[in-house]
């Protein structure tokens, strides 16, 4: 009896059983509430591309994050990709808000640290060359390099965003489907991405031609998707079977015909065109059920990555407006809760790191990149130390870009750095020019070639040959070898050679005009301060000749050979190249000729510093002899832009010159997006003497002068329009142009 009853239990409970399985939802899919729910709808999110107009995104997502919107899978192209891949990763949208306010977009489209964190070596070739006309010189003949922006600092950007501190995030482990949209530039081919590493997949998609390097993956080079697709919603069709599609589209309108007057604006028209093309193909794809949404972004351009705070209020005003829709799809709170579960990740502490591995290196010594690092094995990971230490690594010229993965290797921590050299190196060709033009002395110009060879061997040796045609013309060659790894200690050869213009003047009359031929030769032996600087000692040999042009003979024209030892002390921690808004510089060198009887000690110091729109500056200087009189053609000088500014260049020639000067500067416009600069209105006061004059011998004691000014830092170096003006009525007007 016992046993029947026992039966008939465990026959109900069956029952019950495949009554329960017959009516639960399908696996993969919430059910709605009531006694006959039915499987909520499949939903595909695409977030479109639109540059800084990507940013409406988040706010498109905090909406649906208050109505309880879940999402099957996820697409995006370019920022969409950036806003999709982050949100994917479990960053929510309070924190993406977060992120982009701390992000610093004036420096994120400038591969290059601060220039107070350049190699110092390459701090003073890039004054010295335009950096933007490095071209590597191959077999197959000069190639430049494939973008204005490497995207070295965008990168380390998105790791932050996804968390690769805490393990490299790989597209196809993502709590839910995502794809990401890039453009293979070479066969205009559409790629999805849909496994690989998740930061890596969003710096291909956000790859605009020209601005920013392709991404070269699997033989591939990806560019922007938003070229061929950019709002993938047949993507979320075909990758989750979507029965309801959220399209956000952020595309620029098409610029007014009034407003295409220049190269730029028709080539951001074309850009937009091709965009327009291919959204206007997948919007014809949407169905009643589908919600479209397109923010009102107004003044918001691509580029406007400082109103990200903007673009995400109109996002979410876009997204509130078609709420009745989208509530329709959402959950109750418990099943949402349980959905968004799946985005949670484990709080992580940095990790401690158990080996540090520099991979992918051929030319470049692995120990010059390691002295930036100051990760040590067996300490926490500091990111925000590492980023620094990465972008200090890239700004010694010899890489592509400089990245890093936390690996997990058997219960261990690997931090993997993985820096890309440069594919057209690392033999280059470099340019530099310039124009300066004044109302005493007329025009002056020259044009400065500079074949670079790099790497001629383990320590990173170089050889430097340049050629200078213009009213200054010559030439110079330069070897500088490292002697350790590290590049601590080094050696270097230089010879050059110049032919010169100098004039004369005596009570602001050009009297003569001299045509003064230069010769240095050096071997020296120094030592690296880092970043900071460098000192040097050694043996210099030195060859002047003076032949008169017009003009009264003063001079003698003959040719003079000596030698003599130099010691030379060089730092720099001006945060600009030409214009600094920050920082100090100091130098100074001694020279003693026992073949000549003189000793001549030069210094230079300069300070700037920034107050909200103002920069107040000053420099000081001074040329004397210890030991004897400074020869003519090593004498000190003043006059100039800044040296004397109401006095021609070389003016004021002599023995123990002082200067110095006062100035405040007014930033009255800044470069665009990716370019370091600025214009400023500017004054400065000035004071100079010459102790013992060899020209203008009647201007004895301490002269002043003022100079007004336009001019800043740009692409094409300096650019100055200034007047100078003395109280002794001497007055001058300066144009110039280019590179020191």
């Amino acid at each position: 009896m016992t046993l029947v009853r026992a039966a008939r239990s465990l026959s109900l409970w069956i029952a019950a059983c495949a009554a329960s399985a017959q009516t639960a939802a399908p696996a993969g899919a919430a059910a709605m509430p009531g006694a006959d729910a039915a499987p909520r709808p499949r939903i595909g999110l695409v977030l479109g591309g639109g540059g800084a107009r990507g940013a409406a995104h988040i706010g498109v997502l905090e909406v649906l994050e208050r109505l309880r919107v879940p999402v099957d899978c996820l697409a995006g192209t370019s920022m969409g990709a950036l806003v999709a891949g982050a949100w994917a990763s479990g960053l929510d949208p309070a924190a993406m808000r977060r992120e982009l306010a701390a992000a610093d977009w004036d420096d994120m489209f400038q591969d290059n640290p601060d220039d107070t964190e350049l190699d110092f070596r390459h701090k003073r070739l890039s004054q010295r060359f335009l950096p933007g006309s490095e071209s590597g010189i191959t077999t197959r003949g000069l190639i430049t390099p494939p973008g204005v922006v490497a995207g070295q600092k965008i990168k380390l950007f998105f790791n932050r965003l996804v968390r690769v501190d805490a393990g490299e995030r790989d597209i196809a482990r993502l709590p839910l489907p995502v794809s990401i949209i890039a453009t293979d530039i070479a066969t205009g081919q559409r790629v999805v991405l849909r496994e690989g590493p998740l930061a890596q997949a969003m710096r291909a998609s956000m790859s605009v031609p020209g601005l920013m390097a392709p991404l070269d993956l699997g033989g591939r080079k990806l560019v922007d998707g938003g070229l061929v697709d950019n709002l993938p919603i047949r993507e979320v069709r075909e990758r989750c079977k979507a029965d309801v599609v959220i399209a956000v589209n952020v595309g620029s309108p098409l610029l007014k015909a009034e407003d295409i007057s220049g190269l730029l604006s028709v080539s951001a028209q074309m850009v937009n065109i091709l965009t327009e093309q291919n959204v206007s193909q997948s919007l014809a794809t949407l169905t009643p059920n589908d919600v479209y949404v397109q923010p009102d972004l107004g003044p918001v351009t691509a580029a406007d990555f400082k109103l990200h705070a903007e673009a995400a209020d109109r996002g979410a005003a876009a997204a509130e407006a078609v709420a009745p829709a989208l509530s329709r799809l959402g959950l109750p709170a418990a099943e949402y809760a349980a959905w968004r579960q799946r985005f949670e990740t484990a709080a992580h502490w940095p990790p401690v790191v158990d080996a540090v591995e520099i991979a992918g290196l051929a030319r470049v010594n692995p120990a010059t990149l390691q002295r930036h690092l100051r990760q040590r094995t067996g300490e926490a990971l500091d990111v925000s130390r590492l980023e620094a230490d990465l972008l200090r690594a890239y700004g010694d010229g010899h890489y592509e870009g400089v990245d890093y993965a936390l690996v997990a290797d058997g219960g261990r921590h690997l931090l993997r750095v993985s820096p890309v050299e440069k594919r057209w190196g690392p033999d280059y060709l470099r340019l530099g020019f310039g124009l300066n033009s004044n109302f005493s002395q007329g025009s002056s110009y020259a044009v400065r070639v500079g074949w670079h060879k790099t790497w001629l061997n383990r320590l990173g040796g170089e050889l430097l040959v340049t050629g200078e045609l213009g009213t200054t013309s010559g030439g110079g060659v330069e070897w500088y070898q490292p002697l350790d790894a590290e590049q601590r200690w080094f050696g270097t050869v230089n010879a050059s050679y110049r032919r010169e213009r100098r004039d004369l003047f005596q009570d602001d009359n050009r009297i003569s005009e001299y045509t003064l031929a230069n010769g240095t030769t050096d071997f020296l032996l120094g030592h690296s301060l880092g970043n900071v600087g460098q000192v040097m000692a050694g043996r210099r040999h030195i060859y002047r000749k003076g032949t008169i042009d017009t003009g009264l003979p003063l001079l003698p024209e003959e040719s003079v050979r000596f030698g003599g030892w130099l010691l030379a002390l060089d730092l720099d921690q001006m945060n600009r190249l030409y214009v600094p808004t920050r920082g100090w510089s100091a130098a100074a060198s001694w020279f003693e000729s026992p073949q000549r009887d003189y000793a001549r000690f030069n210094a230079d110091l300069r300070v700037a510093h920034e107050f909200g729109p103002w920069v107040f500056g000053a420099r000081a200087t001074m040329t004397s002899s210890p030991r004897g009189s400074l020869p003519f053609y090593d004498a000190g000088q003043l006059g100039g832009f800044l040296n004397l500014s109401g006095y021609a260049n070389g003016q004021l020639v002599g023995d123990n010159v002082r200067y110095a000067h006062l100035r405040g500067e007014r930033i009255v416009g800044r470069l665009p997006l990716g370019l370091r600069g600025d214009m400023r209105l500017g004054v400065a006061l000035e004071a100079g003497r010459v102790g013992t004059p060899y020209t203008e011998t009647n201007r004895r004691g301490w002269l002043d002068s003022g100079a007004l000014y336009l001019g800043g830092q740009t692409p094409v170096g300096l650019v100055v329009l200034g007047i100078g003006r003395s109280s002794t009525g001497s007055t001058n007007a300066y144009l110039q142009v280019g590179t020191p």
